[in-house]
């Protein structure tokens, strides 16, 4: 990268540093959450559907923690922050919507 590059992109900044960081922690805990209910759901054996949800159950949080630091980047801290937000609720949303099938229809998942 030459020196007229790097004097165009300006630095992330502490604050939005710190607010990436601290967002990260929340959706790697819906990671970990996710991950640990497939395992114990997987013990029964899962059908292709079980598999497709519950795999994607892990995959959600990191896509919406993208797409969230891609609209949120070039923004200011506060907006970033809301963006992050944003993106948890999702997040939750979501995983509401999983534990409610599994637990409604446990039979639709496991084979």
């Amino acid at each position: 990268m030459n020196e007229q590059s790097a004097r165009l992109r300006p630095a992330l900044g502490a604050v939005k540093t710190i607010i990436i960081g601290l967002a990260g922690l929340f959706y790697a805990y819906a990671i970990w959450n996710a991950i640990a209910y497939l395992v114990t759901v997987a013990q029964y054996g899962l059908n292709a559907y079980g598999w497709f949800v519950l795999i994607f159950s892990v995959l959600f949080p990191v896509l919406v923690f993208l797409a969230a630091y891609a609209l949120g980047r070039r923004r200011p801290a506060l907006e970033l922050a809301v963006a992050m937000l944003a993106g948890l609720g999702l997040v939750a949303v979501f995983w509401l919507n999983v534990v409610a099938l599994s637990a409604v229809n446990f039979s639709s998942l496991t084979a």
